[in-house]
């Protein structure tokens, strides 16, 4: 019998130790195996040991491949349609992507969502010195988007805070360039915009994936302590844009008038200078006309002259003189009390007389003088 087999001699082990032999392999297989079919529900004992470690691999596979299915599952994610993902694999940047489902491998990817459309809002508020070293209280507001997912996840620890500090670095650059008046009044307008560019262009350098959407300059003012004497500053100069307005108003509205009373007096000026210039020339050639009758027959010309000049004064008077040949008496005849006196008894309603039949009447008495003139001197003789 050889030494390993169990009963026989006494000391049949060559290195001692009584009745202990070596383990036996396959139990130890077979004890093993029993325990891990009981770990995973099987069990059976007797004559099964075959089927039981079968029945245990393939146990072992199906918990595999549900574990499988469930790392599997947790792999799928949504992007909505205002998000972007950033995927990191292993701790570095992998790629970005867009809305819808997507699948990485959990455990190995890392995915992280940032929202590109909503716009944020900034406040900030703090004292400047200007350019004119006065110094304004500055209230403002920054709109911002996160318009690179990437650039605002990891290229900078805090783009909020870079943000804010920046701000402030372009809002002291653009009010120390300006005057006070212009930043508390009509300049903020225009130091917005300088701030907003600059502060795009801070973003940018930083690569924050920031994008400045607005930057609104809410107040600006001077410091409490002196608010009162910039109201009245403020007052008078309002004042004096209102004097300035309705005296443009009063010009606007008195130098159209003075240019056309302008216009019609230099009209009325053209029109008699032409009315005396025409008269002019028209008496020089009545003149030069006369001259040439006054060559030919002197005498006759001369009394021509004469009684055109007798007739033109009194057709102009109203007063008659009647001066009888031969008479000692002259005959004042008032024409001009006559025709009054015909005037007042036509608006009166009394009398009827004219300038035409009031001369037709001083001539019909002139002449019935005339005829009555010899007679009498006929008598007296």
């Amino acid at each position: 019998m050889a030494w390993n087999e169990p009963g026989g001699g006494k000391d049949n082990d060559p290195w001692g130790g009584g009745n202990q032999g070596p383990p036996d392999l396959d139990e130890a297989l077979r004890q093993f195996q029993r325990k891990i079919q009981g770990l995973f529900g099987g069990g059976g004992s007797g004559g099964g040991n075959s089927s039981g470690a079968g029945f245990g691999l393939g146990s072992l596979g199906a918990l595999l491949l549900i574990l499988a299915l469930i790392w599997a599952a947790f792999g799928f994610y949504q992007v909505d349609q205002k998000e972007r993902a950033v995927v990191l694999r292993l701790g570095a940047y992998h790629s970005t992507v867009g809305p819808g489902l997507h699948w990485n491998p959990p455990l190995i990817d890392i995915v992280e969502t940032v929202n590109v459309t909503e716009v944020d809002h900034l406040d900030s508020r703090g004292s400047m010195l200007t350019e004119d070293e006065n110094i304004v209280d500055v209230a403002l507001a920054v709109q911002y988007v996160r318009a690179n997912p990437e650039h605002y996840l990891l290229r900078v620890v805090n783009p909020e805070v870079s943000l804010e500090e920046a701000l402030e670095s372009s809002l002291r650059h653009a009010v120390g360039s300006s005057k006070m008046n212009e930043v508390i009044t009509e300049g903020r307008e225009k130091i917005a915009v300088e701030v907003q560019q600059r502060l795009q262009s801070y973003m940018d350098a930083y690569e924050t994936g920031i994008r400045i959407v607005k930057v609104n300059i809410k107040d600006a003012q001077a410091p409490a302590q002196v608010q009162d004497a910039f109201d009245d500053v403020t007052r008078a100069k309002e004042d004096k844009e209102r004097l300035k307005n309705e005296a443009d108003a009063y010009a606007n509205q008195v130098i159209p008038e003075a240019r056309g009373a302008a216009q019609r007096e230099l009209e009325e000026a053209n029109a008699y200078r032409d009315r005396v210039v025409a008269r002019a020339e028209g008496e020089a050639d009545r003149f030069v006309k006369v001259l040439t009758e006054y060559k030919k027959a002197p005498e006759v010309t001369r009394q021509r002259l004469y009684l055109d000049a007798i007739q033109d004064v009194y057709s102009r008077t109203g007063k008659v003189l009647v001066d009888v040949k031969g008479g000692n008496n002259m005959m004042y005849l008032p024409l001009d009390k006559l025709s009054q006196g015909s005037r007042n008894s036509s608006v009166g309603g009394r009398g009827d007389f004219s300038d035409a039949e009031l001369t037709d009447l001083a001539n019909k008495v002139l002449e019935q003088i005339r005829r009555e003139n010899p007679s009498r001197r006929r008598e007296g003789r």
